[in-house]
């Protein structure tokens, strides 16, 4: 039975530090880091931020970070950001599935005079990943991340995968 648990504790602890791994290397691979991250722990901690998800609205409706607005990718419009967001020097944390799409919009507002904004390492996830909870659109807690496609979708590690709603 003690064998058992600890290969099952091993792969569980492999597998995590597996995904993190993954989404490192990514990160290094496609990020300029023009835009200062911030990790899940220490935003699991921080109040008084303001949340942007940088997904499509598909993804966004499947789950989402608790408060987070809206803002998109495809369809991401500075103006609407503008409209919500009118204190330029409020805390920001902008956030997609693993922190690609969400470091291209914050180098759009910091360009728009923004001054502290930083990119959700690992995304949504990553929050994921770390067993924090994730809310649909009606703002129940649920298990459901948007995985994007199956390439990206081996990132996320925890929670149950969507791919199309």
């Amino acid at each position: 039975m003690k064998t058992i648990l600890s290969t099952l504790l091993f792969f569980l602890i492999a597998s995590t530090s597996f995904s993190q791994s993954k989404i490192d290397k990514t990160l290094r691979k496609l990020n300029k880091e023009s835009v200062d991250y911030i990790h899940v722990e220490a935003l699991e901690k921080t109040e008084n931020r303001i949340l942007l998800d940088a997904r499509e609205k598909k993804e966004y409706d499947v789950s989402h970070l608790e408060n987070a607005i809206w803002v998109g990718y495809d369809t991401f419009q500075l103006d609407s950001v503008l409209q919500k967001v009118q204190n330029k020097n409020s805390e920001i944390v902008v956030y997609c599935s693993i922190g690609v799409r969400s470091e291209n919009i914050g180098e759009e507002l910091e360009e728009a005079g923004y001054t502290n904004v930083k990119n959700l390492y690992g995304g949504i996830f990553e929050w994921k990943n770390e067993g924090l909870p994730v809310y649909d659109s009606i703002g129940n807690t649920t298990e459901k991340i948007h995985a994007f496609n199956k390439h990206w979708g081996k990132l996320l590690t925890s929670g149950e995968k969507v791919y199309d709603k």
